[in-house]
C-alpha cells in the first residue's frame, strides 16, 4: 500500500465522505434524495426504506473500508465493491428515468459515475 501522504489523505477523504453521505441518508432520506434525484417520491414513507438501506450500505461498506485502510490493510477489494454499488445505482436510476425529475438520471450518472471513478483512481494510486 502507498505511503504517500497525499494518496493516504485522498483515500481517507473519499471514504469519510461516503460515510457522511450514508449517515445523511439514514437521518434525512427525503432531504438527501429529494428534488434533484427522486423528486416528490422521496417524501413517500415507503421510499425511506430503500433510501435508508442505501445509507446503511454506504456507512457499513465505507466505514469498514476506512477502518481496514487506517489499520494498514488492503481496502481495494472494498473499494471495488463500492464501484459495483455505484454502477448499480446508476443502472437502477436509468431504468426508472421516465418517472424521475428532468435531469435526474444524468445527474445520478455524473455523481455515481464520478464516485466510481474516484474509487477506481484511489485503487490505482494505492498500487501493490
Amino acid at each position: 500500500m502507498s505511503e504517500n501522504p497525499a494518496i493516504h489523505a485522498a483515500a481517507v477523504a473519499l471514504l469519510s465522505s461516503r460515510v457522511a453521505y450514508g449517515l445523511a441518508l439514514l437521518g434525512a432520506p427525503a432531504k438527501v434524495a429529494g428534488n434533484r434525484w427522486l423528486g416528490s417520491g422521496a417524501r413517500a414513507p415507503a421510499a425511506e426504506v430503500p433510501l435508508r438501506a442505501l445509507g446503511a450500505r454506504e456507512v457499513g461498506l465505507h466505514g469498514l473500508a476506512l477502518i481496514v485502510f487506517l489499520r494498514g490493510s488492503d481496502a481495494r477489494p472494498l473499494l471495488a465493491v463500492s464501484i459495483a454499488g455505484d454502477i448499480a445505482d446508476t443502472v437502477a436510476t436509468m431504468a426508472a428515468r421516465e418517472g424521475l425529475p428532468d435531469g435526474s438520471a444524468a445527474a445520478t450518472a455524473a455523481v455515481a459515475g464520478g464516485s466510481a471513478l474516484l474509487s477506481a483512481a484511489v485503487i490505482a494510486l494505492l498500487g501493490d
